[in-house]
């Protein structure tokens, strides 16, 4: 279980008879959609600080109240409605946190978070069509959504299960059914056993078994570039420099940030995503993006940058996890991936 970044939720006893990976509930401390994310002022911070420090002392009742004490001068703050939304789930309350994360989706449909966790409640209650279609929201707000999409795979999986055990009942004798049902309880079984860790390395080719003829050794892989303490500076620098043009609103300098391989979200063209980018952040009277917690992986001429990042606009205030992949061009490193929530 990821901590504090995420909560997991389960599908409860009775639900999950042949798929056991659980679907991750996404904590308020890192939570809401790092596009629109940045520091909070000091008095929000404090309430948001208590309610998260009751929360996991288990004093549910107590963080509720607090919650609820804050709502009621701030009505719209998301950050706190999100948090609100997960103390109910963590206290046995799914049908009020359905409620919130669906009151939430409708005041900000922007934000891919609260789509997530619908689906878990969802999930939790057998209904995984609801649970679907919610994911499918996440994902179509924010397509780098990582948790959506493994949260995805797992309902697919699930209603594959029950469509498979359907299919037995009304046709015992179909033969290519059974190994199809027993491949995707083993496939979970087999997960839950070892449980994945809270950060896993990515995988960046394909894994080709070996011919059963062959009996040669595979060759061991080519040592990558050790990267210098400089190299690793030098992409610090680009992602404090992207973050500081995105902040003054200099457009020229955050677009340049992106090399032109950059892939926009949502199968965008450049230059749509561009003129999408432009809508957003030029019209806000302020912006502050703050970065922390900055780790950085460099291999040769490309490299990945990830940290908690901040963003504060106008009335949202909201914080999440990033991830930037980057290449060398010349003497920049430029962005040419960006991801949310993992």
């Amino acid at each position: 279980m990821k901590t504090p970044s995420f909560l997991q939720a389960q599908f409860r006893s009775g639900t999950r008879a042949t798929v056991t990976q659980p679907l991750r509930l996404m904590a308020m401390s890192v939570a809401l959609s790092a596009a629109l994310s940045a520091p909070l002022v000091m008095a929000q911070s404090d309430d948001y600080a208590e309610v998260n420090r009751l929360m996991r002392a288990g004093q549910f009742s107590e963080a509720l109240t607090k919650a609820d004490q804050h709502l009621a001068n701030k009505p719209r703050d998301a950050q706190m409605r999100f948090l609100k939304g997960v103390i109910q789930t963590e206290s046995g309350k799914p049908t009020d946190a359905i409620a919130t994360f669906s009151k939430l989706t409708e005041d900000y449909p922007e934000l891919p978070e609260p789509y997530n966790n619908l689906a878990v409640l969802y999930a939790g209650q057998s209904q995984f069509d609801k649970a679907r279609a919610a994911l499918e929201m996440a994902i179509r707000t924010n397509p780098s959504y990582a948790t959506a999409h493994e949260n995805l795979g797992d309902v697919y999986a699930k209603l594959a299960s029950q469509a498979y055990s359907k299919a037995l009942q009304l046709d015992s004798g179909n033969t290519g059914v059974a190994p199809k049902l027993s491949l995707i309880r083993n496939l979970f079984s087999a997960d839950t056993k070892s449980a994945r860790p809270a950060t896993a390395a990515a995988v960046t080719s394909p894994v080709t078994p070996p011919s059963a003829a062959s009996t040669k050794p595979a060759p061991a892989p080519a040592a990558a570039p050790v990267a210098t303490s400089g190299e690793k500076n030098d992409v610090e620098a680009a992602v404090q420099a992207w973050a500081k043009a995105w902040s003054s609103k200099d457009m020229q300098s955050y677009l340049g940030a992106y090399a032109p391989s950059f892939t926009p979200p949502k199968g965008q063209s450049r230059s749509d995503w561009e003129a999408d980018r432009k809508a957003r952040i030029v019209p806000r009277t302020r912006i502050d993006v703050g970065i922390s917690d900055l780790s950085v992986s460099v291999q040769g001429e490309r490299a990945t940058a990830r940290f908690q990042q901040a963003y504060s606009s106008d009335n949202i205030n909201v914080s999440g996890r990033k991830s930037l992949d980057m290449v060398k061009k010349g003497d920049r490193w430029l962005i040419v991936r960006e991801s949310t929530g993992s």
